[in-house]
């Protein structure tokens, strides 16, 4: 695979790639007739209806093209999608007065795919406008990950910065207020305002929130959970975090 081309795999993760830009699709690849769900049928149609040649192939090939066995029988080739835009790009464009002020999601050193796939998952749901990722040491928006984010990763800007917490001070100087998730911190994430422009940080699987990151917070906030019940991985985290900060938007 050149440079100027990526793979996605997955029904839904199709899908969404489809709908969001066929013109970028150039080829699918899917298993033969008779083991095609009514799922896989319906993204061929739509393959179809854009004018994007499907080729049957047997599964192992599916699987050596996917470089995964959970491909649920389809493999989309595309042109590599055009680059998020940069940071301070999204900040000047984003006026203080908006009816809907800026919210982010910085994730800090996330390793696991599937754990990133649910972070985008959630991001869309909640219409975060940016997630930022550092450059090193963090999973890249692979093909894994969009398998699991089941169409996210066609919808959100991931933005992936060289230092995340120089990219947390342009957020502040911007006006943005800057929570980071830790837990055992003495703020309960619910007793915030999270109406203003904000950027919500949560730490990796292993080492939480970096020092530097940590640094440029304006509140450590911990989500409250019953006694004895371990902390949230940072995917079921970044939910909570998020939809609380749209059920007070919502509610004004």
């Amino acid at each position: 695979m050149n440079g100027g081309e990526e793979r996605i795999y997955g029904i839904h993760a199709v899908r969404r790639a489809l709908e969001v830009a066929p013109q970028s699709a150039m080829q699918v690849w899917v298993r033969p007739p008779p083991h095609a769900s009514a799922g896989l049928r319906a993204v061929l149609q739509l393959a179809e209806r854009y004018g994007i040649p499907a080729r049957t192939i047997e599964r192992y090939r599916l699987t050596r093209l996917a470089g995964s066995s959970a491909h649920q029988g389809i493999v989309l080739s595309r042109r590599a999608a055009a680059p998020a835009p940069r940071l301070d790009e999204l900040l000047a464009a984003a006026p203080a007065s908006s009816a809907s002020p800026l919210l982010l999601l910085a994730l800090d050193g996330v390793q696991d795919p599937h754990n990133l796939g649910t972070c985008l998952r959630s991001a869309a749901g909640a219409e975060v406008d940016a997630v930022i990722v550092p450059r090193r040491r963090a999973v890249p928006v692979n093909a894994t990950v969009r398998k699991v984010a089941s169409g996210a990763a066609e919808t959100v800007p991931v933005l992936a910065v060289p230092n995340l917490a120089r990219a947390m001070r342009q957020c502040s100087a911007a006006g943005l207020q800057a929570i980071g998730l830790e837990p055992g911190a003495s703020c309960a994430l619910y007793t915030l305002d999270l109406r203003v422009p904000l950027v919500l940080a949560l730490g990796g699987e292993h080492a939480g929130l970096r020092r530097l990151t940590r640094e440029c917070c304006d509140r450590l906030v911990t989500i409250p959970l019953a006694n004895g019940a371990e902390s949230l991985n940072v995917g079921a985290a970044a939910a909570v975090a998020l939809f609380e900060a749209v059920r007070q938007r919502r509610a004004g």
